[in-house]
């Protein structure tokens, strides 16, 4: 097997751990198979080359994946095209005493368990202990708490 070969095999081995990293996170496929090119080219390279090649390829192959890895996260290529995902969410809080058990009021969003509802003309967080609820349903007041009420389906 001829050195260019082994490289070749080499480099995918390492392209496929980055896809494993940066991309396709967890125990998978690529990683496996990254794991296994590499493994095999640097045992192709002992086999075919003799030790010293070998042990070059090993050292090699080594200092590649180190390089790679820092120029990677220096170069914020994982933030590039990794997910970017932003959750702005919070708790408003409200008036406890301007709602009361047996209230009556509607679904902002599905409550699944927990939504946003309107109630007395007030926006706050809800909890149903009917299950899901969905959007735009009555509901009833069974409990008013500091940052949440607990609602059950109208009938």
């Amino acid at each position: 097997m001829s050195l260019l070969a082994i490289i070749i095999i080499i480099l995918l081995g390492i392209f496929l751990l980055l896809v494993e990293f940066l991309i396709i996170p967890g125990f998978t496929v690529f990683g496996v198979g990254g794991f296994v090119f590499i493994l095999l080219g640097i045992g192709a390279s002992y086999y075919y080359h003799g030790v010293l090649s070998g042990n070059l390829t090993l050292l090699g192959t080594v200092v590649a994946s180190l390089v790679t890895i820092y120029f990677v996260f220096k170069q914020k290529t994982w933030k590039k095209i990794g997910l970017q995902a932003n959750i702005n969410s919070r708790n408003e809080p409200f008036e406890p005493e301007k709602i009361h058990p047996g209230d009556w009021g509607k679904t902002i969003t599905r409550l699944a368990p927990v939504g946003k509802v309107m109630v007395n003309d007030i926006i706050c967080e809800a909890k149903s202990i009917s299950g899901f609820i969905d959007e735009n349903s009555d509901i009833e007041v069974v409990k008013v708490l500091n940052t949440q009420i607990i609602v059950k389906l109208k009938k």
